[in-house]
């Protein structure tokens, strides 16, 4: 683990106290957990990230599982959605097989995932995290930014302060645990956030942060994906800190666009700021026929058509979602809606097109519709959408397919790879109109 600098201004967090004494437990209550930092008292920027989420709010609702591994997860995927830290212990991983979890740990308890119970503590917690400043950004259901600056004199507390008093809060009000980082920027807050999991509060200054990053490996910045770091690592590089000792301009010639975020991130330099997600709630298109359609046949490729338009929109935002929702509209003007709600977030057209196929084919029963279309809702960022497919072997071969038409498009135009379905929809030549919102 990373060894970050000891300065001798402490923070309890377990009951708040303040102190300059060097000693390894707090004065006031005696506790070990105790955040020490240079910094401590200049920094604002948070990430804080829920321990095991879905696993802990199981282990809430039922104590008896408490000393017990936990597995959230089967069902028709047949992966680990997530798991609770005593079965980690044991090799288990989100995203594992579940056959394999159980080989690692067959004396865990499965649970099948609540997706509804756990929006619903998430937004809560959310609700929490606004009534400490307006300046949250959502990441996913359980983490989050937030920038306290400014925010001393509302809560008569620095921001280590507040954020410590939060996550107490956060324990003895609704069960659940949470890990936070406090730093300059965004970058090194989600970095600081993972040092210590779970139950963890670590700090990275500015000071310190080249000599905290150099030994980190680069598959920790922001963006770098596995297939990036093989290709950085067939290039002979594997830690930050040789990132560092790189120019700018090399990297730029070597990697585009991606190499100059690597110099800066390299460095600890992040300038995006804490930006609330008060924007598109939903990502969707629709169109309108100048005739009615019946057929599912006829309505099929238009489907795909849209989703196809929704996908591209998503991956541009850098955004995904686990909701679609299908929108009919029936000749007599009578609104139909229909959603699933997905395993995993997503942003490609094979999953919306598949998802809006099914909710179609139901309700093509002989109605009239003037209207269809298809959206995209509980927005997330791109960072956890569409992870491999351990039941479907056929979808990681669709999806490398679909991001190469992408490559394609982006660079010969989207009419330089059409597929028959979306081919057919524009054949059809019935579109009047198409929008979104």
């Amino acid at each position: 683990m990373t060894q970050l600098p000891i300065s001798n201004l402490s923070l309890c967090r377990d009951c708040g106290a303040r102190s300059q004494d060097k000693g390894a437990r707090c004065l006031t209550c005696g506790s070990p957990r105790l955040v020490r930092h240079a910094e401590l008292d200049q920094l604002s920027i948070a990430h804080i990230d829920c321990d095991a989420f879905y696993a802990a709010v199981e282990k809430r609702d039922n104590p008896e599982l408490q000393d017990l591994p936990v597995i959230i997860g089967g069902g028709q995927r047949g992966v680990v959605s997530t798991c609770c830290y005593i079965a980690r212990i044991y090799g288990v991983r989100s995203a594992m097989p579940m056959f394999k979890a159980m080989e690692a740990c067959p004396q865990a308890v499965v649970i099948k995932p609540n997706m509804e119970k756990y929006a619903r503590i998430g937004k809560d917690i959310r609700e929490r995290m606004r009534a400490l400043t307006p300046l949250v950004e959502p990441i996913s259901i359980d983490e989050a930014f937030l920038d306290l600056t400014g925010t001393e004199r509302l809560h008569k507390a620095v921001p280590a302060e507040i954020l410590a008093r939060f996550i107490r809060d956060l324990e003895t009000e609704i069960g659940i645990s949470a890990s936070v980082g406090l730093a300059p920027n965004k970058f090194l807050a989600k970095l600081a956030s993972d040092l210590e999991k779970p139950r963890g509060f670590s700090v990275i200054g500015a000071t310190e942060a080249e000599t905290v990053l150099a030994g980190m490996p680069v598959g920790r910045i922001w963006g770098v994906g596995k297939v990036f770091q093989k290709k950085l690592e067939r290039d002979g590089i594997r830690t930050i800190g040789q990132l560092q000792e790189m120019d700018a301009a090399d990297l730029a010639r070597r990697y585009g666009s991606i190499g100059l975020r690597l110099a800066r991130l390299s460095h600890g330099d992040d300038s995006r700021d804490v930006t609330p997600q008060r924007g598109a709630k939903s990502v969707s298109s629709e169109t309108t026929f100048r005739t009615d359609i019946s057929s599912f046949e006829t309505l099929r490729p238009i489907l795909r058509n849209l989703s196809e338009k929704v996908s591209a929109r998503l991956k541009k935002s850098e955004l995904s979602g686990r909701g679609v929702t299908l929108k009919l509209k029936t000749a007599d003007f009578k609104t139909i809606t229909r959603a699933r709600h997905l395993q995993d977030p997503t942003q490609l057209a094979d999953r919306i097109f598949a998802a809006g196929e099914d909710l179609l084919a139901a309700e093509t029963d002989g109605r009239r519709f003037r209207l269809i279309g298809i959206g995209v809702s509980d927005l997330e960022t791109a960072e956890q959408a569409d992870p491999q497919d351990l039941v479907d072997r056929d979808a990681e071969r669709r999806k490398n397919a679909e991001l190469a038409v992408d490559r394609l498009r982006d660079k010969f135009g989207k009419s330089a790879v059409e597929l028959g379905l979306t081919h057919a929809a524009r054949s059809e030549g019935q579109a009047k109109k198409t929008g979104g919102n």
